[in-house]
């Protein structure tokens, strides 16, 4: 058979009986030829080619020959291919993370990108002070992303369609709440900065420092918001993960600290409880913008050859991604 009738039919096959090393290889190379990611099991010498040729290769710790586990990316150490289940759904669980962690990285950078731009160009000073961006970074990229990085697996990962290979990292999705959380906390920033002062009649130390306060608090809110890329109830399951819950209340027991005790280092004034109660209310109308916006669908149409499988994850990022992409076609040996 020609490799262009073989490209014709790999689709199409399901199983492969009494197949030779040979066949098994072709499959793969075929499949990899139509754009799958394929994933292979094996425990034998014979299984070796198409483990290494695979974009991920599977072999058994116990049952597994030494050929078989040198040629393969993963072992599984039990050979119980549950254990793969549970893998996989960590690894698209990291993969789901990392965006998370990008959406809100993006975010805060932007709004404060765009603010301190405008303000020096339009006024000459700029409203975040340099301790202030800082502290900003130092709160935002630790706890931000300890608090997005530690949250668990749900049911709910291994229901989504697969990401085609060349899908972006960053999505349709994650583009349009980056555009509306940034666009809302420049508004609102710049009003402070322009007409702050006339609304709550307060010097311009004090409007600064309200200013500081009410950006961080967005990122704050904001933390929710990238919780749930896609879906509308961004507080689904939030109370299973307390690490987050803790993560943030340090972060606005830190926020306090900056702003009413390290006055002098921060640049900051202390606020009233009315200012307190301003700058919490401004950055918490973020959250109805992570409740209301349209719903998205998956970004990626679902790709129907083959059928979608499970894998293990792996220490690099690219092979995190991987393990969440995943179909296979199963082959008998």
């Amino acid at each position: 058979m020609s490799p262009e009738q073989q490209l014709a039919i790999v689709d199409n096959i399901r199983v492969m009986a009494r197949s030779l090393p040979l066949d098994k290889l072709v499959l793969v190379q075929r499949l990899k030829q139509k754009g799958h990611v394929v994933a292979v099991t094996g425990d034998g010498t014979n299984d070796a080619p198409a483990l290494k040729e695979a974009d991920v290769g599977l072999s058994m710790g116990v049952q597994g020959t030494e050929v078989a586990k040198e040629s393969s990316d993963i072992v599984i150490l039990n050979d119980n291919f549950d254990t793969v289940v549970t893998a996989t759904r960590w690894g698209r669980c990291i993969y789901n993370n990392i965006q998370k962690f990008i959406q809100f990285q993006l975010t805060v950078n932007v709004a404060a990108l765009v603010i301190n731009f405008v303000s020096a160009v339009t006024t000459g000073k700029m409203p975040l002070t340099t301790v202030q961006l800082l502290w900003v970074n130092l709160i935002m990229d630790t706890m931000g992303a300890l608090a997005l990085a530690t949250d668990t697996p749900t049911r709910g990962l291994m229901q989504r369609p697969a990401i085609g290979r060349m899908a972006p990292l960053i999505s349709n999705a994650m583009w349009r709440n980056l555009a509306a959380k940034a666009a809302y906390q420049v508004v609102v920033l710049l009003f402070l900065q322009y007409r702050g002062r006339d609304v709550f009649g307060s010097g311009e130390r004090s409007n600064g420092t309200m200013i500081f306060n009410t950006f961080v608090l967005c990122q704050v809110f904001n933390e929710f918001n990238a919780r749930e890329i896609e879906r509308r109830n961004v507080f689904s399951g939030v109370l299973r993960n307390p690490m987050f819950l803790c993560i943030v209340a340090v972060t606005v027991a830190l926020q306090v600290v900056m702003v009413e005790v390290l006055t002098r280092f921060a640049g900051t004034e202390r606020l009233g409880w009315a200012q307190w109660g301003a700058c919490l209310a401004i950055a918490a109308m973020s959250w109805m913008g992570g409740q209301v916006h349209p719903g998205a669908g998956p970004s990626v149409p679902r790709d129907h050859h083959g059928e979608e499988i499970v894998m293990s994850i792996k220490k690099s990022f690219f092979f995190a991604r991987q393990l969440s992409l995943l179909h296979c076609s199963y082959f008998s040996r």
